[in-house]
């Protein structure tokens, strides 16, 4: 039987003594995405195509605001500026209605049979370093902070033009490929 090498484990010494320098965890390469505490500020009178512009290279660093952008980018990456913004107030809309659908965006966009992307408990893989995702994540940021108004108002559901659901709701506003309903 022949013998194995083992690697050799190297264990770090202990400082004993408080002059010695602080041991801190190895620093991560620098994103190119701002974090949310250093988002850049917005205009709040800025048309949506500055306001997306300024916060396109932001970061989500959170599991509901990365959920939001979930959500516009798949349901609306190619629509419009002003279509992602509709689709996320949607989301956003019934994260806030309160009984009819969940709290959160995370548990807006896992309620069953709601958003066809969505497979079991976890959401599909996105290109984060893609323009389309970081037009989606300031999409979401601007829906999250009410940077910007939306000619959906409160609507709560929407479909692309080509189906036909035939749902008996009050029709709010068609936006790109979008038909909007409360």
């Amino acid at each position: 039987m022949a013998s194995a090498v083992l690697p050799k484990i190297v264990v770090p010494q202990l400082l004993e003594n408080d002059s010695s320098p602080e041991l801190t965890a190895p620093q991560e390469a620098p994103d190119q995405a701002v974090a949310d505490d250093e988002a850049p500020a917005v205009d709040r009178n800025a048309d949506l195509s500055s306001k997306v512009a300024s916060l396109r290279a932001s970061a989500t660093n959170s599991r509901e605001l990365d959920c939001l952008a979930t959500g516009v980018y798949f349901e609306s990456k190619s629509e419009p500026l002003a279509g992602q913004l509709a689709v996320g107030k949607v989301i956003a809309n019934r994260a806030k209605s309160g009984g009819r659908f969940p709290s959160s965006y995370c548990g807006v966009l896992f309620q069953r049979g709601q958003f066809s992307f969505v497979r079991g408990h976890s959401l599909p893989s996105v290109p984060r370093a893609s323009r389309q995702w970081q037009t989606a994540v300031a999409i979401a940021r601007i829906v999250d902070q009410g940077l910007h108004s939306s000619p959906v108002g409160n609507a709560l559901f929407f479909h692309a033009r080509y189906v036909s659901p035939n749902w008996h709701l009050r029709r709010v506003a068609t936006v790109g490929n979008h038909i909007f309903y409360r």
